[in-house]
């Protein structure tokens, strides 16, 4: 096949035109991470908890039960969610408009075929106004062309932030996409542990949680679909503890601005799209804000890159 031009390979989408199919769908993939927070082991910073982007969706990987394993796939080009056990066994679920108490209950009864016994706390995360996923009948969109073309835009930052994840030799999380935040991310650390949080406050999540995430000295790089209050969709890049100076680091590509309010830089997922090389303009903005909060931390970056 010809090679795709850089505009069909990191596709348009803009979050008014499926904002109601992402609330959705943020609520499933919650459905989905719940049951893999019941069954896999707890890991630093929640890493064991995350789904993947895969070839054709997103995957929760393989999750123990007993001496099986169950693996749930979201899969966005035929649009079927597919539960499958380590013993040959599977079960679907079309991906369709439905509300989410329907989706979730389908879910269960999906779990109970394959013999997979597991109660998950049914109030979301993350999001202000929780109603618990058995009586949520108010998100019920599914815009099958809209999910695709967000999983497209999702294998593109994947593809890119592991290019990045590569280049360093400290501890770094895996690129994955956590569905309480509804976010694509990679977060490199420096090492150090980190002063306890103090202030804010995160929906429907136990202090302790946020505590164990943000344990260490860090610095994140991640993608939002147009959710979190951005109404659009963008990269975002930030650090904790944010040094002192960090938001006046100048930072690549010029469209990249720190934004106040939320204490992040920000770049626009279709300023990336429009450049002459979206890859090198994700990876400029990856590697300009991480330096920012590097130098501004005092990181050991010698010992922490690898040398290209």
């Amino acid at each position: 096949m010809p090679p795709q031009s850089d505009a069909a390979r990191w596709p348009a989408l803009p979050y008014a035109a499926w904002r109601d199919t992402c609330e959705t769908l943020h609520l499933w993939t919650q459905v989905i991470g719940k049951v893999k927070l019941r069954l896999a082991p707890l890991s630093n910073h929640w890493w064991g908890i995350v789904l993947f982007v895969t070839a054709r969706g997103l995957t929760t990987g393989a999750m123990p039960y007993g001496d099986r394993v169950l693996q749930i796939d979201f899969d966005f080009c035929a649009h079927v969610l597919v539960l499958r056990t380590s013993d040959a066994r599977e079960q679907r679920i079309a991906l369709e408009p439905m509300a989410t108490a329907d989706f979730h209950a389908q879910v269960m009864a999906a779990l109970r075929a394959l013999e997979v016994e597991v109660s998950i706390w049914t109030t979301p995360v993350e999001i202000e106004v929780a109603i618990p996923f058995e009586s949520d009948r108010q998100h019920a969109s599914y815009d099958g062309a809209a999910a695709q073309t967000f999983w497209r835009q999702l294998v593109q930052a994947d593809r890119v932030f592991n290019i990045f994840r590569a280049r360093f030799l400290g501890k770094v999380s895996p690129v994955h996409f956590f569905w309480g935040s509804f976010d694509l991310a990679v977060t490199r650390f420096s090492g150090r542990a980190a002063p306890p949080l103090s202030g804010g406050r995160t929906p429907n999540v136990a202090a302790w949680v946020m505590q164990e995430a943000y344990s260490h000295e860090c610095s994140s790089l991640g993608f939002w679909p147009g959710n979190g209050g951005y109404g659009r969709a963008a990269f975002y890049a930030y650090a904790y503890p944010e040094p002192e100076g960090f938001g006046a680091e100048k930072v690549a590509p010029q469209d990249a601005a720190y934004n106040g309010d939320v204490g992040q830089f920000l770049l626009d997922y279709d300023a990336v799209r429009a450049s002459a090389s979206p890859d090198e303009a994700l990876l400029d903005f990856a590697q300009s804000t991480y330096e920012a909060a590097a130098n501004r931390g005092g990181w050991d970056r010698k010992g922490l890159e690898r040398q290209r």
